[in-house]
This record gives C-alpha cells, structure tokens and sequence, in this order.
C-alpha cells in the first residue's frame, strides 16, 4: 500500500511539472506575442459594454465628476475621469477596457508612464476586497510618482471578483476560465491621487484603499455586464 501512494505522488508530480512546461514553453510565449496556440478563443460577453467605457463618465457614491474625455494612448482608447469632493484635490481615474475577445493586457503601466513623464522611488503593493465576491480580492501597485507635481498612484488589472497589477495573474485567471468555456474580461484602471511633495505615501493609503473599492466595485455593477458580444 505504501508503494502504491508513493508511486501515486510521483506521478502526480510529475504530471504537475509537464503541465507547467507547457504553459511555460507553449502558452507563455503564444500570450505575449498574441499568436495563441489554439484556433479560436470562446467570446467575452462583456465586452460589448466594456467598449462604452472610453466614452462614459462612471458615477462614485460621493465624488463628483469635473470632466470625462476619451484620449488615445498607443492606439488604444482610454477614458480619463477626473472626480473630487470637498476638501480633496481632483482625482483623475483612467481606465483602458478591453474591446475585442483577443485583446490582452500588455503594457498599459508602461505608456502611461510614458505620457505623464513620472519618476517614482519604487513600488508596493495594496491589497483590498472585492464588496461584490465573496473571497475575492485585488492586489494593486502602489507608489509615489512625481513630475511637476506628486501623486499617490494606484494601478491594477480589474476583472470580476478580483484583480491584479501584474498580466500573467489575469493570463492564469484566463487559462482557469478557459477550462469552463468562459473568460476573463478585464479593464486596466490606474488612480492618480496628488499628495504633497514630502509628504508620506502610508498617509495616502486610507484614502487610496477605499477609492480603489469604489472603482472596482462599480466596474463590476456596471461595467462587467455580459451581452451577446465576442
């Protein structure tokens, strides 16, 4: 009997290490270069209401929205909301959503970066729950950046019930929902919090925390919303 579990657990190690090959050697590579390995991918049904986004001013209980405009970066539609409230600096919200089934995240952190000409002295990391999902949660890049001014900046992938500023946690959400003949929509999302220019980020951080819920919280009420749609 002994033998026979022992020789069960190497084969299940074994079948674990050649299934992490193939997504190393096979799907990995297919992800970033956008040449998938397979024929077809089943639809996004979101994405018919995800392709408003760039054209859509999103409501936040207790902030007020001073504009919205779609600008393009990388030939990619984006929506730029800037909100505030008394006593708060205007806050800009951007938000790149994913438009077609094939689309992928890629290198949102870096145009953006490119276009604001920030510097900034390292990330962190920001971890909140999602109030629609039960278990679910987002960790978020988190970190000071400064050009002219300083801000507080929040970035993370947003997908239903959960999130992640790194692509290759929202590639593996995909491949699991894949297994199901699902998908996983997704909508960059980057906060832009200004703070004073010696001031400490950890002071940030209340604040930062609970915006970040309101935002993925009203992507998943009013964004994630499945249409007959690829």
């Amino acid at each position: 009997m002994f033998k026979f579990k022992k020789g069960l657990f190497t084969s299940q190690i074994v079948i674990l290490g050649l299934l992490s090959l193939a997504i190393v050697f096979i799907a990995l590579p297919s992800y970033f270069t956008q040449k998938w390995s397979w024929s077809e991918l089943p639809g996004v049904p979101e994405v018919a209401q995800m392709r408003k986004v760039p054209d859509t001013q999103l409501n936040f209980p207790g902030w007020t929205t001073v504009t919205q405009k779609k600008l393009s970066l990388n030939n990619y539609p984006w929506s730029f909301q800037m909100i505030e409230k008394p006593g708060q600096d205007p806050i800009v919200i951007a938000l790149k959503a994913q438009k077609y089934y094939k689309d992928h995240p890629e290198v949102e952190w870096v145009d953006l970066e490119g276009v604001e000409r920030w510097k900034n002295d390292g990330y962190k990391t920001l971890k909140f729950s999602s109030e629609t999902q039960p278990n679910g949660s987002v960790t978020a890049r988190w970190f000071q950046a400064w050009n002219d001014k300083t801000y507080a900046v929040v970035q993370w992938y947003a997908w239903p019930g959960g999130g992640h500023y790194a692509p290759l946690q929202w590639f593996l959400a995909d491949q699991k929902a894949q297994l199901k003949d699902k998908r996983v929509p997704w909508v960059a999302v980057s906060i832009t919090i200004p703070m004073e220019a010696l001031g400490n980020l950890k002071d940030m951080e209340s604040l930062a925390k609970s915006l970040s819920q309101q935002v993925q919280t009203t992507l998943e009420k009013e964004v994630f919303v499945a249409q007959n749609s690829a």
